[in-house]
């Protein structure tokens, strides 16, 4: 046997088991379903809110919590017993899905607004979606992956109704119609996504 085989067989014990377990991952937290959920929900609230055209701020955070709240499917497993059990590193993995769900919200979001040729505010859509992200994580945390959606859709729904002020208490309510670099809206998702991502590894959500 040849070098570069022995080579190729070991290579191939190393990302085997890789893609085994990214795949039983994958299976076991929905994936597909929650990837299906997500076009589901992009489709539905575009087609709800675009009369009143993806340049209003309202209607993109709409979508961003949308997709967030739909994606929130796969933050617990299917099989209590096996996350109980399993001995594998799952703080990896969970931080790795709440950073996904981020990623995935704010990649629909970029390119949705790309295609009706909106103007695009970096910062306010990454911190609209960590900060989202961060409170689907908490919510899978006090909930469970099946009731994770209530705490980014109960926040979206206060911010869109709560009259804008300039004090502080509104600007962290309404942080996520906050223009890009108001302070607070920033720090408050910093505060979620900081909190919420390294809670759900550790604590997991609720059994």
């Amino acid at each position: 046997m040849s070098g570069r085989q022995t080579e190729r067989r070991a290579d191939a014990r190393v990302h085997r088991p890789t893609a085994r377990w990214l795949t039983l991952y994958a299976r076991s937290r929905q994936v597909p379903a929650s990837l299906a959920a997500v076009l589901i929900a992009t489709a539905a609230t575009w087609s709800l809110t675009r009369g009143a055209g993806s340049g209003d701020p309202r209607t993109q955070v709409l979508l961003l919590t949308s997709v967030v709240a739909a994606a929130t499917v796969g933050l617990s497993g299917q099989d209590r017993a096996l996350d109980r059990t399993a001995a594998i590193r799952w703080a990896p993995r969970r931080t790795a899905h709440v950073l996904l769900i981020g990623v995935l919200a704010g990649a629909l979001l970029l390119a949705l607004l790309a295609a009706g040729d909106e103007p695009v505010r970096a910062g306010t859509l990454i911190r609209n979606s960590a900060g989202s992200a961060g409170l689907a994580a908490i919510g899978a945390v006090l909930w469970g992956g099946r009731y994770a959606w209530i705490l980014p859709l109960g926040w979206c729904a206060v911010a869109l109704f709560v009259p804008p002020t300039d004090g502080a208490a509104a600007q962290v309510a309404t942080w996520l119609l906050q223009p890009s670099g108001t302070a607070t809206a920033s720090w408050t998702a910093v505060a979620l996504a900081a909190g919420g991502g390294p809670l759900y590894a550790l604590a997991g959500p609720r059994r």
